[in-house]
Formats: structure tokens, sequence, C-alpha cells
């Protein structure tokens, strides 16, 4: 008998690349140089390439499966600035 949840085992399997986006984004930065330099450094991606990956991880329910705090969030925020455009 199976509780309806076996899907969810599916659902936190993020690289660990995908983890560590959502990572770097709970952490908090001094300003924005510091964070692209970190992203540069610590991920050896581009801050423009950093973006992408985060954006297409706020639409996946993997990310929100993993850490549903920072990915509702960040949806949040996105929302805002383009209901601000």
């Amino acid at each position: 008998m199976t509780d309806g949840l076996d899907h969810l085992d599916d659902l936190d399997d993020l690289s660990g690349r995908d983890r560590a986006v959502l990572a770097f984004e709970r952490a908090s930065w001094a300003g924005p140089g510091a964070k692209e330099r970190a992203i540069r450094e610590d991920l050896g991606i581009s801050p423009t390439r950093y973006y992408q990956l985060l954006n297409a991880l706020l639409d996946d329910p993997r990310a929100l499966a993993h850490d549903p705090v920072t990915v509702n969030r960040l949806r949040r925020v996105r929302e805002t600035q383009r209901s601000l455009r």
C-alpha cells in the first residue's frame, strides 16, 4: 500500500549545482559585488549564467520540494519585479 507520496522521492533529485545555486540564495551578501565575485569563485560560472539557472529553478517543482521557503520568496520577488515593468 502506498501513501500517495511516492512521487516526492523523484522531486528532490536536484543536481549538486542546482542545490548550490539555491544555497547561494539563502546566504546574505554585503553587496552585489561580493555575491558576483563569490559566484565566479565558488561556483565557477558567470553571474549571468547563475541568474539564468536560478530563474529556471524557480519554475522547477524539484527545487520547490527541496527548498520551498527560498523558492517561494524568490518567486514573489520575481513577480513583483515583473509587475513593475
